[in-house]
């Protein structure tokens, strides 16, 4: 009963727990929807405060997978899982061999892949157990890239729809979290002419993205009253809230975390600032589109699918201002849509 009346609990078909005493593994996979297809998202592994913080997590970025996947147009459902482990742990191959043989035995109705704290050689380890594993070195591979692209593009949606402008040039972006896709991002929008304000908690991050792109760094608490155009979080999920609302001075919040709002109604509390939010799960979906590729697989093909993200953007920000409604509602709503009409 605490699943089925927890607050992030979202009639989701399936939520499994997985224990291996010899590995140490303890994991949670939820499988939220599979109107469109077998449910695929990343696996997490994250040093949990408690397992209450893991269910909550996994609950909302399995739900958030089914609306990314059914509005990037993908014959997928949504599912997420998350490992409560230290990330840094040292002794990976028995974890996720155990990991693997806990995904195999859903036959297939589950598809995971790398996420935080989770590498593609950690996928690797996980496929010689099940067939059930996406984002292969070899095949798609690392997604990382093109979530980082189908972001830089969904920015450049939000200043055209906010400023009319084409490009990002002279403009000042805050970015959140650059690691793997944020250091990819990074280098998209500086390649545009974009002056980059950052954070991180990994100081190898910071100094990377400092000496390639020229980026002032400021520390983690820092980065929300930053003097920006765009605050871009690409770290952990919730960090827009009653806290730092108040603080921002960007117009624009377009990144490429999951699950950025704390709560709904922390869309409404933007949308009453005139502040423009891209909703996560459609500005970040580069990656997943790019798995969808997997099978028979074409970058240039994949690529093509992750520039969409641009106009799907553009048409929820439109129906927004016509309907005067959240962006977060609007595109639920047609996330919703393509659910319902595929059951």
């Amino acid at each position: 009963m605490a699943i089925f009346n927890h607050i992030s609990f979202d009639d989701h078909e399936q939520v499994v727990f997985c224990h291996d005493k010899e590995s140490g593994l303890k994991a949670i996979i939820a499988i939220h929807n599979t109107n469109l297809g077998p449910a695929v998202g990343g696996c997490r592994m994250w040093n949990y405060e408690s397992d209450d913080e893991a269910i909550t997590d996994v609950l909302r970025l399995s739900r958030g997978m089914t609306y990314k996947n059914a509005l990037a147009g993908l014959a997928m459902g949504g599912g997420k899982s998350v490992i409560i482990a230290d990330p840094k742990v040292q002794d990976r191959e028995a974890l996720f061999r155990a990991f693997g043989r806990c995904i195999d035995t859903l036959g297939g109705k589950y598809y995971s892949a790398e996420d935080v704290g989770v590498s593609t050689a950690d996928i690797m380890i996980a496929h010689q157990e099940t067939p059930y594993m996406a984002g292969l070195e070899g095949k798609s591979g690392d997604p990382s890239p093109f979530t980082a692209l189908g972001t830089y593009l969904g920015i450049k949606a939000a200043v055209k729809h906010q400023r009319g402008l084409d490009s990002l040039k002279g403009l000042k972006i805050s970015v959140q979290g650059v690691g793997h896709v944020g250091y990819y991002l990074c280098r998209h929008l500086h390649a545009e002419g974009a002056e980059l304000i950052v954070t991180d908690i990994h100081q190898d991050s910071l100094d990377r993205v400092a000496t390639e792109f020229g980026a002032t760094v400021v520390a983690p608490q820092d980065i929300y009253h930053q003097d920006v155009d765009v605050y871009a979080p690409c770290a952990l999920g919730a960090t827009i809230n009653d806290i730092t609302i108040p603080m921002l001075k960007a117009t624009i919040v377009a990144g490429c975390a999951n699950n950025q709002l704390a709560e709904v109604r922390h869309g409404e509390m933007l949308k009453d600032l005139g502040i423009l939010y891209a909703p996560d799960y459609v500005i970040n979906a580069g990656g997943i589109i790019n798995v969808s590729f997997e099978k028979d697989y074409d970058a240039s093909a994949a690529t093509a699918k992750v520039e969409e993200i641009y106009n799907t953007l553009l048409t929820i920000f439109t129906q927004s201002v016509e309907q005067n409604r959240t962006t977060g509602d609007v595109a639920d709503e047609m996330a919703r849509n393509i659910i319902n009409a595929a059951k």
